[in-house]
């Protein structure tokens, strides 16, 4: 069962490695936020909600490829384990809606 769930997280991370890439393409790598503008390095977009901005902001691509690495060096150890440990289930537990996330998890 770990195997399946550790399958899962993999797919997922690869997902979001991709969408990250896509979202830097000129390689800047760091959005930032203004009060009611979010810069994206490539182009400004304003009329958010400062709350807003500064959380679309924090998930600029560069950030979100570390945090990739970093659940990754977290699966690594885990990924032969005969049944998913905790930390594993933290991991996936964020995508709990998603429809392929395991039933068991």
């Amino acid at each position: 069962m770990t195997e399946e769930l550790v399958r899962f997280l993999e797919a997922w991370q690869a997902e979001e490695v991709e969408l990250a890439r896509r979202c830097d393409g000129d390689g800047c790598g760091e959005w930032s936020a203004q009060g009611h503008t979010v810069d994206f390095c490539q182009a400004d977009l304003s009329g958010f909600h400062p709350a807003i901005a500064l959380h679309v902001a924090l998930h600029d691509p560069a950030r979100v490829l570390r945090e990739v690495e970093a659940k990754r060096r977290i699966l690594a150890p885990h990924a032969r384990d005969p049944w998913p440990c905790h930390d594993l289930r933290d991991l996936a537990s964020p995508y709990a809606d998603h429809p392929d996330f395991p039933a068991w998890a």
